[in-house]
């Protein structure tokens, strides 16, 4: 919550970006913008002495409020992370170029072009994971946009198109009494989405689904048609255990239907791997009932070719196996556990890849990649890599829900080897 007693003293950078994680629609990537914003922006932004405040911190619904106005116009310091093409995060920087001839920072991860009208402009690139940001990077981030801040600051360049290129066009000035009022409404509100989600992602460490739902839940209440939100709510949903498993798993389905799954066009990894565990769930329970297998096998194969996420990946390969096991089709058996096997050194090459990178032993998911190695090794008979593996997952200390996690997927395994 912002604190009306200093906020409007301070120097305001105000951020606008997507949060959560968030699939950039030309390269079929997902990247968490959550840990840009950790890794790299606040901490610039802080260093250079300003106050940073990003956009769902501000935001109570989906549509742009006076709040939001308030801070595109009378900012300081605007910081705009184009990562993803989020529209909102678009439309915002229009705003803030429409209002303010200097004083705007365009950033974005460095692969996938960058729009023709915004390409004109001096844009800060990143490397970004995925998943994680290396500690190398972060670090050279955060000393390159410190300086940039404090260089943007001094030299007061216009950096906005059209003040650029209409010299006659006069800025547009809120009125302080205006903006101090607004600031202060904003400063008393007791629940931001900002709060909710940090609340909700703190109750999923725990392995409290039921409460996470509840926060997601509100959270999409307040921002409608937000993917990440909806995605988040339909995984809690189905992993709380205070609820019978099958109304769980429908409940669950229907939150993630509204992303339209199904649909051939969809091309967002985290939905597709979402939609898949909820059907193998379904079908672990209904076992009479195979489509709920087979369009499981769909969605991890469509979520593994566009993304080729490990995890993903391990998923269909379990599902493939698991397929070999009700069919009656000898030829079809051998297909998939071939399929299956296949896929499994695939992941096992995307991971030695991963490892060439500097900070591979930092990243944030490496409990799940050595989680997957074990899994995959064990799988295709390589007991010794997999004890291996198995040491390392558990000597990052995982949590009580994801220890079962992995036992699951590993109990699974051996039933189908048998």
């Amino acid at each position: 919550m912002l604190k009306k007693n200093t906020l409007h003293m301070d120097k305001i950078c105000f951020v606008i970006m997507g949060y959560g994680k968030k699939t950039d629609p030309t390269l079929g990537k997902t990247f968490d913008l959550d840990v840009t914003y950790n890794s790299i922006i606040k901490p610039a932004v802080e260093n250079s002495g300003y106050k940073c405040v990003r956009g769902d911190e501000v935001l109570e619904s989906g549509i742009i409020d006076k709040s939001m106005y308030a801070l595109l116009i009378h900012a300081d310091l605007v910081i705009a992370d184009i990562t993803t093409f989020n529209p909102n995060a678009i439309y915002e920087l229009g705003i803030r170029h429409a209002a303010r001839p200097y004083s705007t920072i365009v950033m974005k991860e460095k692969d996938g072009n960058i729009p023709f009208d915004i390409n004109h402009n001096k844009i800060f690139t990143y490397s970004h994971m995925g998943e994680d940001i290396g500690s190398k990077e972060a670090e050279r981030c955060i000393g390159a946009l410190t300086k940039l801040i404090l260089e943007v600051d001094k030299s007061k360049e216009t950096d906005s198109p059209l003040f650029h290129h209409i010299r006659g066009v006069e800025p547009y000035t809120l009125p302080e009494d205006e903006y101090i009022q607004i600031i202060k409404d904003l400063a008393e509100k007791d629940r931001s989405v900002f709060a909710l989600v940090e609340e909700a992602k703190l109750e999923m460490k725990n392995g409290n689904f039921s409460e996470a739902a509840k926060n997601w839940k509100k959270a999409c209440e307040k921002v409608e048609n937000d993917n990440y939100f909806v995605q988040q709510l339909a995984l809690c949903t189905y992993k709380n255990k205070s609820v019978n498993p099958n109304i769980a798993l429908t409940d669950a389905l229907t939150i993630i239907n509204q992303l339209e799954p199904e649909d051939r066009n969809t091309t967002d990894p985290e939905t597709l791997g979402i939609t898949g565990a909820i059907y193998k769930r379904l079908w672990q329970i209904n076992k009479e009932t195979t489509e709920y297998l087979d369009r499981a096998i769909d969605c991890y194969k469509r979520g593994f070719t566009i993304n080729q996420d490990y995890y993903t990946g391990e998923n269909y390969a379990l599902c493939l196996d698991l397929k070999s096991t009700i069919t009656n089709d000898e030829e079809e058996k051998i297909y998939l556990k071939y399929s299956a096997k296949k896929t499994r050194k695939e992941i096992i090459e995307i991971i030695e890849n991963l490892k060439n990178d500097d900070d591979f032993e930092l990243r944030s998911d490496l409990k799940w990649i050595y989680a997957t190695l074990s899994h995959c090794y064990f799988a295709i008979g390589d007991n010794e890599n997999h004890q291996l593996y198995n040491t390392s997952f558990n000597n990052l200390h995982p949590e009580n829900w994801e220890i079962e996690t992995y036992n699951n997927s590993l109990k699974q395994l051996t039933e189908i080897l048998k």
